[in-house]
């Protein structure tokens, strides 16, 4: 992996972001006010129609501006790991901010532990401009994590750091999810591969706001599609195959029901009678 001692490697730093002109600088600001080098900072605008191109004048000798199409957050965020040329890769999503020290704490942890391939750190959680406490069923764990993430998304992209050859091991982003890609992606991580955690808060994650995909509702039809990919790819060991069969079976009845209360009827039998493992 090279040694940490002699230079320090590169970490790429990818900010997805799309109509995030009121926010996008906070978040190229606080990656620049990081004590580590050698830096190379990714931001990939995703088709926006606001003032992105205005707010990033300022850092444009800084930092990597890639522009396409809109695609979703997935297919910018693969856009920014195809050109990242970093041994490592962090994610900073254009909404959240990296605070101080948070490159530097988790390279000194690669550092420390060689043979990890991925971590993420704690985080500072505002909504709505006020700061409030993760729920229990939120708190993160350090290691074999798959199981209880099953559940819910116990991974934050803005929090991790891995080493960019963990994607030609686990895949990159599913395109063709338009929410929970990062379920997607760390569940496949984590069916073999330990997910530690640096117990410092090192990010604030800021939500509330009207265009956050995770303020919508039916998540978990997108959460179902991910498990089922899971039992078709021949990932799982015997027991981890059981316990996904055994959530995918409680998300379908969870989402019929919530199918059933919006009137969907047709949708909510569909659910309710592709059970699993009977």
């Amino acid at each position: 992996m090279g040694n940490f001692r002699e230079k320090n490697p590169l970490v790429s730093v990818i900010i997805p972001s799309f109509n995030r002109g009121w926010v996008v600088a906070e978040a190229v600001g606080s990656v620049l006010a990081q004590d580590y080098h050698p830096l190379e900072i990714i931001v990939v605008d995703d088709g926006s129609t606001d003032d992105t191109d205005e707010k990033l004048e300022p850092f444009r000798e800084k930092i990597i501006l890639l522009r396409q199409k809109n695609r979703g957050v997935s297919a910018a965020r693969n856009t920014g790991i195809k050109k990242a040329s970093g041994e490592f890769i962090a994610f900073l999503d254009s909404d959240d901010l990296f605070m101080p020290g948070k490159i530097s704490c988790q390279i000194n942890f690669f550092h420390d532990n060689p043979d990890a391939m991925i971590c993420q750190t704690e985080e500072i959680w505002i909504r709505n401009g006020k700061r409030v406490n993760p729920k229990k069923k939120h708190k993160k764990l350090s290691g074999m994590i798959f199981e209880p993430s099953l559940n819910l998304c116990l991974v934050s992209p803005s929090a991790v750091m891995m080493k960019k050859t963990l994607f030609k091991i686990k895949g990159n982003f599913d395109e063709n999810l338009p929410a929970c890609e990062d379920y997607d992606l760390w569940l496949r991580i984590s069916s073999s591969i330990p997910v530690y955690l640096i117990d410092t808060p090192l990010i604030i994650k800021r939500g509330g706001h009207s265009d956050q995909l995770s303020g919508h509702h039916s998540l978990d039809k997108f959460r179902i599609q991910s498990l089922e990919k899971l039992l078709k790819q021949n990932l799982l060991t015997e027991k981890q195959r059981r316990k996904v069969i055994e959530v995918l079976n409680k998300k379908c009845i969870i989402y019929a029901q919530g199918c059933l209360k919006r009137g969907k009827k047709e949708e909510a039998e569909y659910f309710l009678s592709n059970r699993y493992g009977r």
